[in-house]
């Protein structure tokens, strides 16, 4: 975090001290997924359950690096609001779209508008992650990735969607070591 901006760096350790409230990602995971975004290149990301603003203050700045745009969603338009506060403090809302809705209508019609995506971050409605997979699959780039939080701390929410992407024949997969569980699925090149 230490080569962050002094306003972005006090923002992110002011959120933290939410982090239980408003369910973020912890700073490990939030580091690496800014790191994978960086080395993978990524350009068109996407993540599901912007809460705060957390982790998508941490995606838009390594999207400041590839030259990349955001898209995040969330359900609850208090929250949305709260996150778009914290993404103009850390100078990042012109990188980020914000959608406020049900995260599988908003899929929808990005796959209808004909969207497409290189790096996906799933951290919304536990119960589903299935559905959304399945909406995303479509939209993710050969090569792409998908980080998907909470898979040990919800284990039993998240197994359908588990049991389909761990045996899924495109990806490949491997559990970040994170408080949560972070799984990192690459969809195999064609």
């Amino acid at each position: 975090m230490r080569h962050f901006d002094k306003a972005t760096i006090e923002t992110l350790v002011e959120l933290e001290k939410t982090r239980t409230e408003f369910w973020n990602l912890d700073r490990a995971s939030a580091n690496f997924l800014n790191m994978l975004i960086k080395i993978s290149n990524a350009k068109n990301v996407l993540e599901l359950g912007t809460s705060n603003g957390y982790s998508g203050v941490w995606l838009a700045k390594a999207l400041e690096e590839t030259g990349g745009r955001l898209t995040t969603v969330e359900f609850w338009d208090k929250r949305l609001d709260v996150a778009a506060e914290n993404f103009k403090t850390c100078k990042v809302s012109s990188l980020i779209e914000t959608r406020l809705g049900s995260a599988s209508h908003i899929l929808k019609d990005l796959s209808s508008s004909g969207r497409v995506f290189d790096f996906v971050l799933i951290d919304a409605n536990k119960l589903e992650y299935l559905d959304y997979f399945n909406l995303i699959h479509p939209m993710l780039i050969s090569g792409g990735i998908i980080a998907s939080d909470n898979i040990s701390s919800h284990a039993e929410k998240v197994k359908p969607f588990l049991d389909v992407i761990l045996n899924h024949p495109e990806y490949q997969n491997e559990m970040f070591p994170s408080e949560a569980g972070l799984l990192i699925s690459r969809k195999l090149k064609k």
